[in-house]
């Protein structure tokens, strides 16, 4: 799929392999996360949550996970538990703050007390997840040596090597970056990422040509393109293309009334479901496509507040 394609080009070519209708509550009663599936590797599945099935509410609805942003602390802990008991696995998070550390959560006593923003396992059992509203998660697995990996990667991280980091701290743990798989999550998009011209000369000077025009006007940068960058400077050079699955996704999820519900009241764009899925242009784009959480498109509607996605990766084995 070209960065031009839209969702419903795609969509024409291919259909979800599951087409049952996704029930609004499980049977107590509790909403039921809706999230999308990637085999990225044999034995390794990464899962992208979006905004659907969860009970938060206002400018956080309906399935935030990110607990620093404001939203009421016990609909996070139930959309956590929600989602946990989704995967039947516990989620180990880390205090992302932008860095390019990685943390070892096969020795690491509380991870999620930790200020890191990649972590690396050998251990199943439990999901690793990544927060992001526009940042770039990307999910990495050596199925060989049995080594997952998962790194936010900002804009300051990304020109902080974190990419780099998380793959050295994967080969100290077995891993070989010639057996190591890749894939890219959902993020704000190269034609949306405005930035000033400071910022977007210093990014071009570490990952030539990621620059482009925004839409809105004045310079852009692709942190996606610049994270493809990284992982080959870093070895890694297979990579898996989710957005296969979310194209699909978005178009099986076109008339769904929970999201149809989410644009009528967010305010972040057109209010009728359809007329804001005929905007997106790439489907990947946590501005562009209404299943995301997006930090710029809520600051674009004037709101302080926003919820969070999760990219999780675990080992199935």
């Amino acid at each position: 799929m070209t960065s031009g394609d839209s969702y419903v080009e795609w969509s024409q070519e291919y259909r979800l392999v599951d087409q049952s209708p996704v029930a609004p509550r499980g049977p107590e009663g509790v909403p039921v996360p809706v999230t999308i599936p990637i085999d990225l590797a044999p034995g390794v599945k990464v899962v992208y949550t979006t905004r659907l099935g969860g009970v938060s509410q206002g400018d956080y609805a309906g399935l935030n996970l990110g607990g620093k942003g404001g939203d009421d602390p016990q609909a996070v802990a139930a959309n956590r538990a929600a989602l946990s008991a989704e995967l039947g696995l516990p989620i180990r998070l880390v205090d992302q703050v932008h860095s390019a550390r990685a943390l070892d959560v096969d020795q690491e006593v509380s991870p999620s007390q930790e200020q890191a923003d990649a972590m690396v396992s050998t251990g199943s059992g439990r999901a690793l997840g990544i927060f992001a509203a526009d940042c770039l998660p990307v999910l990495l697995a050596d199925p060989v040596h049995g080594v997952i990996g998962a790194a936010h990667c900002g804009r300051r991280g990304l020109e902080g090597g974190v990419i780099a980091s998380t793959v050295e701290l994967m080969v100290s743990k077995g891993a070989r970056p010639a057996d190591t798989v890749a894939t890219l999550g959902p993020c704000i998009c190269g034609d949306c990422y405005q930035v000033g011209d400071d910022v977007a000369q210093a990014f071009e000077g570490r990952f030539p040509a990621t620059g482009q025009p925004c839409r809105f006007g004045g310079r852009a940068i692709s942190i996606a393109l610049a994270a493809l960058m990284a992982l080959e400077q870093a070895g890694v050079s297979q990579t898996v293309d989710s957005s296969r699955r979310i194209c699909a996704a978005t178009s099986y999820l076109k008339d769904d009334g929970e999201l149809a519900d989410l644009c009528l009241n967010d305010g972040e764009g057109p209010a009728d479901l359809g007329e804001r899925l005929a905007q997106v242009k790439h489907a990947m784009c946590t501005l562009e496509n209404p299943l995301w959480y997006s930090h710029r498109r809520a600051a674009r509607a004037g709101k302080s507040h926003e919820g969070r996605m999760l990219a999780l990766i675990y080992r199935e084995d």
